[in-house]
């Protein structure tokens, strides 16, 4: 899952299983790499879900989609010219592999050939000044003719902008829903434009409304299929400063158009210059600071997760799972401290968190932290 081999290409069965597993409740891009490192294939991993799940503590089930299900949904993309694309094929987004714990599988409907070129992000408020779309679609436009695609989040305002700078260059949408629930409404016709001469993708299932705790997770894939992100317009506590933060966690570059100290939407973007984001006032600024990476044919710097081998060791019995449950609380610890604290095997220790996982009584953060999720 971290490393996976080039030219990868699925069959039918295999993707139908790999979309039932990531389509389970509670099930993550996280716990189905570590599914499939343990059990070898997302079928065989389906058999002991239920199993694991009663090990971390479930009061029931999570319900597992049936095979009738996930084959309407893939009916439902056929019909919708989409397609399923798993990680380590040849259109699955290559940067996006590389960032910590991306989604297995994605749905695209689009020109493949745009996940070739070089990608920037731009994002941006939603209210965005004259001032702020104009500077958007130019910094797209021109990034464009360098040969770069841009990846937004087709929102209105800076997004909308950054779209429609670079239509006809090469440009990805990333929805916060299903593919089938394009937001907003307005933006329909772009996101049309978008499928016959870019891409659209989404993690999400056909069908899915877009909720507010959805903006955030498709912020981290717009981030993570970038080789850096510009903000243009920002508030204070705005999901423009949530993409960059993401991206600065994946070591990614980050950019900042600088504004008025009087522009509530320019208090984000100063503040992240004055953090150290790369101030932009030109295209230049860009093409200078991502030269380096680009044109080496570079990838963001990222520490490759080695999967544990849990073949290595037995699996964890109630002994082991209490020592690692009383190491856990609302405040996140690292993965590598509750080895250490313990004593026990990666592999032991990788085994209980994913059961856990799977019960819905842990939460994953950034950096390889993990908290436990307390339920009534």
């Amino acid at each position: 899952m971290n490393s996976p081999v080039a030219g990868l290409h699925l069959s039918d069965r295999q993707r139908l299983n790999w979309l039932r597993l990531i389509r389970t409740p509670n099930v993550g891009p996280a716990s189905f790499r570590d599914l499939i490192n343990r059990f070898g294939s997302a079928e065989t991993a389906l058999e002991f879900l239920p199993e694991l799940t009663l090990s971390g503590g479930a009061n029931r089930l999570a319900k597992i989609p049936s095979i009738a299900e996930v084959e309407a949904e893939m009916e439902t993309a056929r019909r919708a010219g989409a397609r399923f694309v798993c990680i380590g094929e040849p259109d699955y987004p290559p940067l996006l592999k590389r960032m910590d714990h991306p989604p297995p599988v994605l749905a695209i409907k689009g020109v493949g050939a745009v996940f070739a070129l070089p990608t920037v992000a731009i994002v941006g408020a939603r209210n965005a000044s004259l001032a702020g779309i104009k500077m958007a679609r130019m910094l797209a436009a021109e990034l464009g003719r360098e040969g770069y695609a841009i990846v937004s989040g087709l929102a209105r305002g800076i997004d909308t902008a950054a779209h429609q700078g670079s239509l006809s260059t090469g440009t990805v949408a990333v929805l916060a829903g299903g593919l089938d629930h394009p937001y907003p409404p307005e933006n329909l016709g772009l996101f049309e434009e978008i499928t016959e001469r870019g891409a659209v993708v989404s993690e999400m299932p056909f069908g899915w409304q877009p909720r507010a705790q959805d903006f955030p997770r498709r912020n981290r894939l717009v981030a993570g299929m970038a080789f850096g992100l510009i903000v243009v317009e920002a508030a204070d506590r705005s999901g423009s400063l949530i993409s960059a933060r993401l991206a600065g966690e994946m070591g990614r570059l980050v950019f900042a158009v600088p504004g008025s100290p009087l522009d509530p939407r320019a208090r984000g973007t100063n503040g992240l210059i004055k953090d150290g984001a790369t101030l932009v006032t030109e295209t230049a600024d860009v093409l200078n600071a991502l030269m380096p990476l680009v044109g080496g044919h570079a990838t963001p710097t990222l520490p490759v997760e080695e999967p544990p081998d849990f073949s290595a060791t037995p699996p964890p019995g109630d002994s082991e799972r209490e020592r690692v449950a009383e190491t856990l609380g609302q405040t996140p610890v690292n993965i590598d401290e509750i080895i250490r604290h313990t004593g026990l095997h990666p592999a032991q220790v990788a085994m209980v968190l994913l059961e856990l996982d799977l019960a819905g009584r842990l939460e994953r953060h950034a950096g390889g932290s993990v908290s436990l999720i307390f339920i009534d």
